[in-house]
């Protein structure tokens, strides 16, 4: 199917084909119809899949079917998104696809003046793409009408809910009228987000591109068990032998990205770290470094990471693997994007073995283990509690068990077979 049949206008093909695409993914070929209709949906897609285009589209077709009347400060389409990147990105979309068509819109996120913010909407605009935090803030000093919104976007919203943003997201649907449309995308179908999805959508088309939790088939995952104290010289001489030239590392915390980021500087390997305290014009200016190969490493925590956008991106390192599960898919998400392959690789301590195991869990698959010989872990180190890192349940509230309890020591000391690699 090419995009001709999806019931797009002729300015959105234009920009479809500037854009250099001709094929709708199987997101987009499923989402953009049902979107034209004008119904509600619930769609399950992994990052890198096109979601981003299956509802931007179609949104730009669902404003055209309608005349706009519009006063100061009133929108038609809201999108929310969890992080400022992600934010970005969106608007990057809709400014591509839109650049054919009339309507006006603005990003808004924290991190930088909100009075620019402010200034825009009072001039009118058609589309707003938000985190939820600053457009309370908007919505706060009555800079903001919704009063005629036509359209609601909730991206990722998945990860809105682990940020603790469903509180964010109630208040501002107390400020907009019960009949519009509303989309929902996430990567995963939770419990909690069939629960949120059903509070906040009217008898929704289904969509699903994936089997729930799948993690993309055209990503080569690996483990190397290492000790904790080894791993910075292990990444660095993978990275050093295996020439690898770009490459996103994740770590727990914003302490340990910064640590780690200076180490590899240390070891003569350029890098940069992005996570929530940077601000956003450092968080800028290192992504696009990155992009640009000026950099090696790009050091991430997983909040920061949501909306990294980069084309054939080869390789993802889980430095530290992640206190959830979901946060393992988010994290290869980043590579192995629109059909090409990559690689994710993770670096497991004795610490670690508990989540590793919650992990395979998650994805109903074990991760192939390969021992590197030099980095053989040291038999006689035992399991310490891992009390860094993001540990809560959707909503935002602490996970005690999670976070609080030393890992059972059963799991500690699991340790599936490998695979020798000596060289």
């Amino acid at each position: 199917m090419s995009f001709t049949h999806l019931g797009l206008s002729e300015p959105l093909l234009k920009a479809i084909k500037a854009q250099g695409y001709d094929t709708p993914t199987p997101i987009q070929e499923k989402a953009i119809p049902v979107v034209i209709e004008g119904r509600d949906v619930l769609a399950a897609a992994q990052t890198g899949t096109g979601k981003t285009a299956g509802f931007t589209l179609p949104l730009l077709e669902r404003l055209s079917q309608k005349q706009p009347h519009m006063h100061a400060k009133q929108i038609r389409a809201l999108v929310l998104t969890p992080t400022r990147e992600l934010a970005a990105q969106v608007a990057q979309s809709i400014e591509n696809y839109g650049k054919y068509t009339p309507y006006r819109s603005t990003v808004i996120f924290g991190g930088v003046g909100i009075n620019p913010q402010l200034s825009a909407i009072r001039k009118g605009i058609d589309i707003v793409i938000a985190t939820p935090g600053r457009l309370l803030d908007i919505a706060g000093q009555k800079g903001i009408d919704f009063s005629k919104l036509e359209c609601l976007i909730l991206d990722e919203a998945d990860r809105m809910l682990d940020m603790g943003f469903i509180h964010d997201i109630k208040k501002l649907m107390k400020l907009m009228p019960p009949k519009k449309q509303t989309l929902l995308f996430s990567a995963t179908f939770s419990p909690e987000i069939k629960t949120l999805a059903s509070s906040l959508l009217h008898n929704p088309v289904l969509v699903e591109v994936a089997r729930e939790n799948e993690t993309a088939n055209q990503i080569s995952q690996v483990v190397h068990y290492v000790d904790k104290a080894r791993k910075r010289e292990l990444l660095s001489q993978l990275i050093k032998t295996k020439g690898w030239k770009q490459v996103l590392v994740f770590t727990r915390t914003k302490h340990g990205a910064n640590k780690l980021t200076q180490q590899l500087e240390e070891y003569g390997i350029t890098a940069a770290a992005i996570h929530g305290n940077k601000s956003q014009g450092a968080r800028t200016k290192a992504l696009a470094s990155f992009k640009a190969n000026e950099i090696r490493v790009l050091v991430a925590t997983d909040i920061a990471a949501r909306g990294i956008d980069i084309d054939q991106l080869p390789h993802v390192v889980n430095y530290e693997l992640p206190n959830v599960p979901e946060d393992y898919v988010h994290r290869i998400g980043r590579t192995g994007r629109a059909g090409q392959s990559g690689e994710a690789i993770s670096l497991v301590c004795v610490d670690e073995h508990k989540l590793l195991f919650d992990i395979e869990k998650f994805i109903k698959a074990e991760i192939p283990k390969v021992e590197i010989e030099a980095f053989r872990p040291d038999p006689n180190i035992k399991a310490e509690p891992i009390e860094n890192g993001r540990g809560q349940n959707r909503g935002g509230k602490p996970n005690k068990a999670r976070n609080n309890a030393p890992h059972a020591q059963s799991h500690n000391n699991r340790k599936p077979a490998t695979n020798k690699n000596k060289s």
